[in-house]
């Protein structure tokens, strides 16, 4: 078996991963599908972060969230992710893995509030980390909150588990038939061509600090593959000069 090709990763997995063939929700079986394959990963050495959205429970609370502030929706948004995070931590502790979760949004009955340093010790005494609550201000997502975290704990890179998408695409695959898949593409690029990798902010933190994302599927195997340096789905980054 290869050695992996990271020392330290932050997952960042979309609320809707966790749905399953639900509408919206938390379908168990597929969290614990999802929290076998990070320990997987875990298990190979590589210190594993995670943040997840809130997708899954917005498709349910859709309707409220258009009438109410901007802010407001934003804060539902972020109490959401501390759902699926202790969803995801509840089956990964199942599994057998020793874990953490930090949230942005101080919930100090259920969670730790998030202390950069407190978080690198974790990782490094082999605990996997959960990012909750976004980066706990209005107006920035999730996207935002995977970059700003995996950069302040020096991961090596961003791995973007899509749901039901298998990378990025030149268009939306789900209304041009054509589209085609992007396996490599730099930050510039795709903050230039609008393409649908993460938010303007997100990836503009990335482009400079040179933190390279990989967007896949979040299929069997896939987060494995990617850590053991597999090509699958797309690589965004920017070239290092000279």
């Amino acid at each position: 078996m290869p050695e992996p090709s990271f020392h330290r990763i932050l997952l960042k997995l979309s609320g809707e991963a966790l749905m399953g063939e639900r509408e919206y929700g938390i379908d168990l079986p597929t969290v614990e599908a999802i929290a076998a394959e990070i320990l997987d990963v875990h298990e190979r050495g590589v210190e594993v972060a995670i943040v997840i959205g809130a997708g899954n429970f917005y498709r349910g609370m859709a309707a409220a969230a258009e009438g109410m502030d901007r802010a407001t929706a934003d804060y539902a948004g972020m109490l959401a992710t501390v759902l699926n995070s202790l969803t995801l931590q509840d089956a990964l502790e199942r599994s057998g893995a020793a874990t953490r979760v930090q949230s942005a949004i101080e919930i100090a009955e259920i969670a730790e509030p998030y202390i950069r340093r407190r978080a690198i010790r974790h990782l490094e005494k082999d605990r996997i980390v959960i990012f909750a609550a976004g980066t706990g201000n209005p107006f920035f997502t999730t996207d935002t909150a995977a970059a700003l975290r995996a950069l302040e704990i020096g991961a090596d890179a961003i791995l973007m588990a899509k749901h039901a998408v298998e990378g990025v695409f030149d268009g939306d695959p789900r209304v041009d038939a054509g589209a085609k898949l992007l396996t490599e593409l730099t930050h510039r690029e795709a903050i230039e061509r609008g393409l649908k990798v993460m938010d303007t902010t997100a990836l503009s933190l990335c482009m400079d600090n040179n933190l390279p994302i990989h967007v896949f599927a979040l299929a069997d195997g896939n987060i494995r593959r990617v850590v053991l340096g597999e090509r699958v789905g797309t690589l965004v980054s920017t070239p290092r000069e000279g």
